[in-house]
């Protein structure tokens, strides 16, 4: 049998889109055995693994509307733009308005990694399943967490940052773990070109004591390349299914208008169902 991955890009509030090919793929019975997410990815992976259809979409329409979100509450409780102790513990863990269900989340036989930045060396950090406990989430805070933007969250011992500075699109450490074809899901359209960060100074002197961090954010856009072209390799040699933004949509890691998250799961389903018959085709179902 193959072993088929599932490889979630990040993007912020972005990942809408992502949030409504995954409930597709809960309602259609498709099932992976490995999956990788990237900052929000890493979230939307997990609330797939533990099979909660619908949950993605309510952290991109329903829970932006509390000022512990994002914004200037988030700024004062937690020191950054995200609240991400207020989305990754307050609301998912057990007791919370909208927790993961842990149980089912480790009991699914698909493997998981999510994705992170050491602060430090600026190179990628994988987290499997196993180093996610019950009612503590800070490895997806972690993945989550923008540099500058956000303060780096600290996992047995070191501090990290968000995955996608170091590795966006992660096919590559998919086939490494083993995988013999992937899903892809975007949250940016196929054409689009990765420019490089900036406010330079900003982030530089902001990141001081996180020199490599900073070479990585100098880098980001050449790496974020490469990830891309290499996906589209794997598509070419029929490795990989990707899903892409088909059409023109206001985009924007940060927007909390619900509208737009909603116009963006909605497009998300609408891409799902125009391939579903050529991704069953890709795998083998």
């Amino acid at each position: 049998m193959a072993k088929i991955g599932l490889v979630l890009e990040g993007g912020g509030m972005k990942c809408a889109y992502g949030a409504g090919v995954l409930d597709c793929f809960l309602e259609g019975d498709i099932k992976f055995d490995y999956c990788i997410g990237v900052s929000a990815g890493s979230a939307n992976g997990a609330s797939f693994v533990a099979g909660q259809h619908g949950r993605s979409k309510r952290f991109y329409t329903v829970h932006p509307k509390n000022p512990e979100y994002f914004g200037v509450k988030a700024v004062i409780s937690e020191g950054g733009i995200f609240g991400l102790d207020y989305i990754y513990a307050t609301l998912s863990n057990e007791g919370g308005k909208d927790p993961l269900d842990y149980d089912s989340f480790v009991s699914n036989p698909c493997d998981f990694e999510a994705v992170a930045t050491d602060a430090e060396t600026g190179k990628a950090v994988y987290f499997p399943k196993s180093r996610i406990k019950r009612n503590d989430y800070r490895v997806i805070m972690a993945s989550s967490c923008l540099p500058v933007l956000c303060k780096p969250v600290m996992v047995d011992g070191r501090y990290y940052y968000d995955g996608g500075v170091a590795d966006s699109i992660p096919c590559d450490r998919a086939f490494a773990m083993g995988c013999d074809k992937i899903v892809v899901i975007l949250s940016k359209p196929r054409d689009f070109v990765k420019e490089p960060e900036g406010h330079k100074n900003i982030y530089t002197h902001a990141l001081k004591d996180y020199p490599e961090m900073a070479r990585a954010l100098d880098n980001r856009h050449l790496m974020y390349r490469e990830s891309q072209r290499r996906m589209f390799s794997y598509e070419m040699a029929g490795k990989a299914f990707v899903f892409a933004i088909s059409r023109p949509a206001k985009l924007s890691t940060y927007n909390m208008d619900t509208k737009v998250s909603e116009d963006l799961y909605d497009l998300g389903r609408r891409d799902y169902a125009a391939s579903a018959a050529r991704l069953r085709a890709f795998l083998g179902m």
